[in-house]
């Protein structure tokens, strides 16, 4: 079976330079993450709060990480999830956002985000349909503490290739049609989308971060609750 560092090297050869490897490193140890990180990776994903805070201060010695947080956020927990992530991948309703935006203007700091985006219906993901999306675009704009870097998907499980490819595809497009608005907040350089077993149909596409998981690890037992679906990590 292939070490850690072997797998990173081989799906490193897959990725253009231009795409940030994230190590989803929800239920994998800090011995494991520590090997990760002597094969290069400086991109840690997690999705819940007590988990990575734990890690955060077992792997302190490690300063140029960044911390990406990809679960499902409430907005009870906003404020520790400003206090420990750089960025925040899953950011999936205007309501949220705005609540991020007022603790951010608080606490004087200024996190990247992802908009959280379903272009299918899915009962087991959060996000906008693109209608809303568009629809709250201006209230977003005006969340001026956020630097809102681009938008974040996932696919529903039981999609053919084709179908994934096209919905990446259709998510790429839409970034593309808000960036053409010229807003002033939302510049839209990043598309975060492409796990363990579709993450080559999303850099064809044109994701700019994959997150990946299992394909890494190795497979971890399934939680409920999150924004990324084990199977699919």
């Amino acid at each position: 079976m292939s070490s850690i560092a072997e797998r990173i090297t081989q799906i490193r050869e897959k990725l253009p330079h231009t795409v940030r490897l994230i190590a989803v490193t929800k239920q994998v140890s800090v011995a494991a993450m520590r090997e990760a990180y002597a094969a290069g990776v400086r991109d840690f994903g997690e999705s819940r709060i007590q988990e990575a805070a734990s890690k955060q201060a077992q792997l302190h010695d490690l300063t140029d990480v960044t911390w990406h947080m990809i679960g499902r956020l409430q907005t009870n927990k906003a404020k520790k999830a400003l206090e420990q992530f750089q960025w925040i991948h899953s950011v999936d309703s205007l309501k949220l956002a705005q609540r991020l935006n007022q603790l951010a203007l608080q606490m004087s700091c200024q996190p990247k985000v992802c908009l959280q985006v379903k272009l299918r219906s899915d009962p087991h993901k959060t996000g906008w349909s693109v209608s809303e999306l568009l629809q709250d675009l201006p209230a977003l704009n005006e969340c001026d503490r956020l630097n809102i870097q681009g938008l974040m998907t996932i696919p529903p499980l039981g999609l053919s290739d084709l179908e994934i490819l096209n919905l990446f595809e259709q998510t790429r497009e839409l970034a593309t049609n808000i960036q053409k608005q010229h807003w002033s907040n939302m510049p839209m350089h990043h598309l975060s989308m492409g796990m363990s077993d579709d993450y080559l149909l999303a850099v064809q596409a044109g994701a700019t971060m994959v997150r990946l998981g299992r394909i890494l690890f190795g497979a971890r037992p399934t939680i409920n609750n999150s924004t990324e679906s084990e199977s699919q990590l």
